[in-house]
Formats: C-alpha cells, sequence, structure tokens
C-alpha cells in the first residue's frame, strides 16, 4: 500500500511530506529545542521551515529533470523520513540555508550534461555553493562537484575548469563590501568557522545510534545497487548519477569533520541518499520486500521522534 501511494509522483504525495515535515519541525523543537514566544523568532522560524520543505521541492525538481529515478516520489518521501529519524537537523539553522543552497547548484551541477550554457552553469553552481559556505564553511567542499561534475561530462576547456573560482570570488567580494557598507570593518559578514572536531561523544545517545545506523545500512546496501545499476543508464545521464555518489562521499566527509556534532550536519547526506535509495526501492521485484523496506524507514524514524 505504502509503496503504491509514492510509486507515481502526485500531488498528494508532496502534501503527505509536507505533514510529515512539519510534524516533525514542531516536535523536534518541542523535545529538542525550544518553542519560540516572540514574533520575530515565530517568523525567523517559518523561514527555516520554508527554507526545508523546498529543499525537498528542489530535489524532486532536478531529480525528475535529470531522469535520476523513475517517475515516482520516492526520493522525497525517503528525505522527510530521513528528518524524522534525525530531527535535530531542522534546528541548525545555518545548517538548513546552506543545505538549500548546496541543493541550488546541484541542479545546475546536474544540469551540464546538456552541453549548453556551460559557463553560466558553472558559475551559478559556484555561486550558490560559495553562498552557501557563508551560512557552514564545511559546505565549501562541494565545489569538488562541479569539477567531478566537468569531468564526468568530457568537459575540458579551461577557462570552464576556472569559472568556479571565480563565482566564488564573486560572492566573498560582495559579502566584504557588505561588511565593510554595514559593520565598518571586513570580516564581520562572514559566519566562518573554520575548525574541525573528531569527537564523536554526542551521537552517543539511543536516538542517534539507531537513526544513524539504520540510514548508514540501508544506504551502503542501496549504493551497492546502485553504483552496479550505473553502467545500464543512458550514456548522457550517466554522470549525473557519478555526481550524485560523489555527493553522499563529500556529505559523510562533512559529517566527519564537523566542529560541532550536534546532528546538524548529517542534512547535506540526506539529498543524495534519498535518491540512491529510491533507485534501490525501484528495482526490488517482491512488492512484499519492498513494502517491508520501506515500512522499516517508516516504523524506526517515528518509533524514535516519540520516544
Amino acid at each position: 500500500m505504502i509503496t503504491s501511494i509514492f510509486s507515481k509522483s502526485k500531488p498528494i504525495n508532496f502534501l503527505l511530506v509536507f505533514i510529515i515535515t512539519l510534524l516533525t519541525f514542531f516536535v523536534a523543537h518541542v523535545k529538542y529545542g525550544n518553542l519560540p514566544v516572540l514574533t520575530s523568532q515565530i517568523v525567523k522560524q517559518i523561514i527555516v521551515f520554508c527554507a526545508c520543505f523546498s529543499s525537498i521541492l528542489v530535489l524532486d525538481f532536478f531529480v525528475s529533470k535529470n531522469k535520476l529515478t523513475h517517475k515516482s516520489s520516492y526520493e522525497i518521501l525517503l528525505y522527510a523520513l530521513f528528518l524524522v529519524a534525525i530531527p535535530q537537523t531542522m534546528l541548525s539553522e545555518n545548517i538548513v540555508f546552506s543545505n538549500f543552497f548546496v541543493l541550488l547548484a546541484l541542479r545546475r551541477i546536474l544540469s551540464l550534461r546538456s552541453h549548453k550554457d556551460i559557463k553560466k552553469k558553472v558559475f551559478d553552481a559556484a555561486f550558490w555553493i560559495a553562498i552557501a559556505s557563508l551560512f557552514y564553511f564545511w559546505s565549501i567542499l562541494f565545489l569538488i562537484l562541479i569539477f567531478a561534475a566537468l569531468l564526468f561530462n568530457s568537459i575540458n576547456t579551461i577557462k570552464e575548469w576556472l569559472i568556479p573560482f571565480i563565482g566564488v570570488a564573486t560572492v566573498y567580494i560582495l559579502a566584504v563590501c557588505y561588511s565593510v557598507l554595514m559593520y565598518n570593518d571586513f570580516v564581520s559578514a562572514f559566519n566562518v568557522v573554520i575548525s574541525t572536531s573528531f569527537d564523536f561523544n554526542t551521537y552517543n545517545s539511543l536516538q542517534y545510534v539507531a537513526g544513524v545506523t539504520l540510514l548508514i545500512s540501508f544506504g551502503i546496501w542501496s549504493s551497492v545497487f546502485y553504483i552496479r545499476s550505473i553502467q545500464s543508464k543512458q550514456k548522457n545521464f550517466k554522470p549525473g548519477y557519478k555526481v550524485i555518489l560523489i555527493a553522499v562521499l563529500i556529505a559523510f566527509s562533512i559529517m566527519i569533520v564537523s566542529p560541532k556534532k550536534e546532528g546538524g550536519e548529517f542534512l547535506f547526506l540526506f539529498a543524495p541518499l534519498a535518491i540512491i535509495m529510491t533507485n534501490y526501492l525501484e528495482i526490488i521485484q517482491d512488492k512484499w520486500f519492498k513494502e517491508l523496506f520501506l515500512a522499516v524507514l517508516i516504523v524506526v524514524p517515528f518509533g524514535l521522534l516519540l520516544l
């Protein structure tokens, strides 16, 4: 029943995902954060939620545009379920905004397969990633995706390989100008924390252990089939599948080096992992196993959320 609902893209699916996301956002603030009481705080949290749900819409857009899955809605359901599994991701406001801009960049990166307006797309992608890094510095690592996409799409002109640096420089120059105008210095506009930490003690709780184990175990299992299936994809769509795989590795690296292990760092993993797991769901032939696979991904996160 669950699989039949999300096996095709329908408006009702977005409504269900919206409800799941909104419920998770509310419970996360009740359970792990503080409910806003001032009007300014409420408005701020509404903006954060809109950025969070908009990320799901962006994900659905570039997945369907680049045929990264069949015409289903599993990826948006999985993304919402990942939020349920680790609701702390919705409390990290800067990471929510950073992830949103990374997804906008990913949309442009994947569109390089058409080999049209390459310079503009590369600049836009670097521009969005640079903005993302202003909210959360380590998201700058997603610049690697641009060069990987250029390589996978056999775009070897030196001009295209230099444009990402121009895009990043543009953002930082604008940020410096803003800082000078508003704060009369060069750095106040930057919210940059360049540090790392390998202390994972904050993950030592049932909620984290169960949630992370679920994501990693199901993710690794799905990735094996995902990697094997890339060769069977259409030639012009193969680079996109490879980019998603690199995105998972970058997101995992960010989780490792993140200076504050508060849960938000997992958010960068959700979109590419949702795509990989959706591809696995779509190739499962036994309906009972597909239902079981998806049921576990629903029951466990909600069980952890409501504990």
